[in-house]
């Protein structure tokens, strides 16, 4: 029985295993295009911790009463505790060798858009602000990697805008030829489209062409042919019955 066995390890100590999701969630919230990539495990791993993180932004954008503004600030150190914002008690010289260690100011840029952007973004989502895109296996270690992303940031929107605009227009253009193929057959004419008669014509049109007139031509021609070799013919008849 897997009881309180709820998380992955990861091959990592509890120290090492917190600061990696800290880390992870840091750079899911300062990307540029909201998004990471990672094993498989880390993004399921990685999944509801960045997501309770959200949810308190969330509850800072629904806060009311007089104590609202104490209840914000609550908040907000409630998610600092969810990255590396930086440790009062730690002292500055016990970098490598006594060097001094600089501010941390990701976790600090993390939580100001966290709860001055995506508080507001998600204000009205009952939770599900992730998704996470299989990839496929990596070359080498054959580890199953993972994007990691939050739902509804600006590419998204507009990559959603651009689909519907293009759709949008290919509907407009099958109109367009669609009334005209009409408007092609009721006129009768060439422009018809595919299915239209292009063998009908009106007179005023073969008028203008000039095509009876050629007409009249191609059917006397004919009718001359006609009579020539009728003669051609009486006269070969009137010579066999000579002959006989």
């Amino acid at each position: 029985m897997r009881h309180l066995k709820a998380h992955r390890k990861l091959g990592r100590t509890t120290e090492h295993r917190l600061s990696l999701l800290r880390n992870l969630a840091t750079s899911l919230i300062n990307a540029r295009n909201e998004r990471v990539v990672t094993t498989l495990p880390k993004a399921k791993e990685l999944r509801p911790f960045i997501e309770r993180v959200i949810t308190l932004s969330r509850k800072a954008q629904t806060l009311s009463g007089d104590d609202a503004a104490v209840q914000a600030v609550h908040l907000r150190r409630q998610a600092a505790t969810f990255f590396h914002t930086g440790n009062r008690q730690q002292k500055s010289e016990t970098g490598r060798r006594g060097a001094v260690r600089p501010v941390r100011t990701a976790g600090v840029a993390a939580v100001k858009r966290l709860f001055d952007e995506l508080g507001e973004r998600y204000k009205d989502r009952p939770g599900g602000y992730t998704r996470i895109i299989k990839l496929g296996r990596r070359d080498g270690d054959n580890a199953e990697l993972a994007i990691i992303e939050l739902v509804g940031s600006p590419r998204e929107i507009e990559a959603a805008k651009q689909t519907e605009k293009r759709a949008k227009s290919v509907t407009s253009d099958k109109r367009k030829s669609a009334r005209a193929s009409k408007s092609g057959e009721a006129e009768g004419g060439r422009r018809g489209g595919k299915k239209a008669d292009k063998t009908f014509e009106k007179e005023e049109t073969t008028a203008a062409r000039g095509k009876t007139g050629g007409t009249e031509v191609k059917d006397a021609d004919k009718a001359g042919s006609g009579g020539r070799r009728s003669k051609k013919t009486e006269s070969t008849a009137a010579e066999q019955d000579t002959d006989n």
